[in-house]
């Protein structure tokens, strides 16, 4: 008891004196900081273990350090105040303390958004696919740059305003000066985005173009056609263009359609028939869905029908239809149905003279 009073104002003589507090905050701020790593080493790990996807085990693995050495870095602003330093280098300390606050936090972000967009292209989010990661992966980190720049600026007291009026002034001109590249540039993001078509499905631009999309860039589209011709196709004509997507759909199937006509007083049950057969013998149509036949009209000059069939992926439509083609042609011709023409009837009447 008689050193309790000596001791008391021991430590308060040290508390007094501005270096001790300064020595006594980075202490409680490195106490602090083991304590809350410890946390997330031994509770949040221990939960993220339990979920099935490694991408929350990741991030914490991420943010741990930025975590611990904001602490301390707290720890060291509150000691420097505790020193009570001239303005000057107090603002000066104040502000390197920041900066390195926020190069480790947008550090720690940058890697949290490439995680969690990768994490959301795994589970097939509706507007973002692996394919388009890299797009929002270079925007994020444009995006972030930009907001890290800014911020600094701020923290160093620079004013941002003609800095962003510059920027502005030079966006203007160069969009002017490259209106077409920037109009095939955002539709080629938009593209991206929307995913009208990926690489592998045949598409159909305005009834004309026809083929396999090969490669999707950010100012064109590459199309390889039946012929093995390679159409180079600008991004801003796609999108303002109707696009018949084949291989879309909730199947990779795609429905061919045969149009016959038969002469009239033909049998429409037999023809009927030799149809089916004929499909069912040709290796490329599909036993499921099946084929079908429609009788359709009442034509000039003969009965109309329309054999419809379903083949495994729109690259084997000519060959099927060539197949489909030959088939029915014998089969008609073994069963004695005559397939119709237009046909000419011409009187020859005598003169008179």
């Amino acid at each position: 008891m008689p050193d309790s009073p000596s001791i008391a104002a021991v430590v308060t003589e040290l508390l007094e004196n501005s270096y001790w507090r300064a020595l006594v905050a980075i202490l409680l701020s490195l106490a602090l900081a083991k304590i809350v790593d410890r946390v997330i080493s031994v509770f949040v790990v221990r939960m993220t273990r339990r979920t099935r996807t490694d991408a929350d085990d990741r991030l914490v693995a991420l943010l741990h350090g930025p975590i611990f050495w904001s602490v301390v870095l707290f720890g060291v602003y509150w000691a420097l105040v505790q020193l009570r330093l001239p303005e000057l280098a107090a603002t000066a300390s104040r502000r390197v303390i920041q900066t390195v606050a926020l190069l480790l936090w947008i550090r720690a972000i940058l890697g949290s958004a490439a995680i969690l967009l990768r994490e959301a292209a795994d589970r097939q989010v509706s507007f973002l696919e692996r394919r388009s990661l890299p797009l929002f992966d270079n925007f994020t980190k444009l995006l972030l740059f930009g907001a890290a720049v800014y911020f600094l600026m701020v923290v160093w007291g620079v004013n941002a305003g003609p800095w962003l009026a510059t920027a502005g002034i030079g966006g203007i001109a160069i969009g002017f000066a490259a209106q077409d590249t920037l109009a095939n540039l955002f539709s080629g993001i938009f593209i991206m985005a929307d995913a009208p078509y990926k690489i592998g499905d045949y598409i159909v631009l305005d009834g004309q173009e026809r083929g396999k999309v090969t490669q999707i860039g950010l100012r064109s589209t590459r199309i390889l056609t039946r012929d093995d011709v390679e159409v180079i196709l600008p991004n801003s004509a796609i999108a303002a263009a109707k696009i018949v997507n084949e291989s879309g759909g909730p199947s990779p199937q795609h429905r061919i359609t045969l149009r016959v006509g038969v002469a009239y007083g033909s049998d429409v049950d037999l023809v009927r028939e030799v149809l089916l057969d004929s499909a069912s013998k040709v290796g490329l149509v599909c036993s499921a869905p099946g084929p079908r036949v429609r009788f359709t009209e009442f034509g000039d000059s003969s009965l109309l029908f329309r054999l419809l069939c379903w083949i495994e992926e729109p690259v084997a439509r000519g060959r099927c239809l060539d197949e489909l083609h030959t088939m029915v042609y014998k089969r008609f011709a073994d069963e004695g149905i005559r397939i119709a023409f237009p046909h000419l009837d011409v009187k020859l009447r005598p003169s008179d003279a």
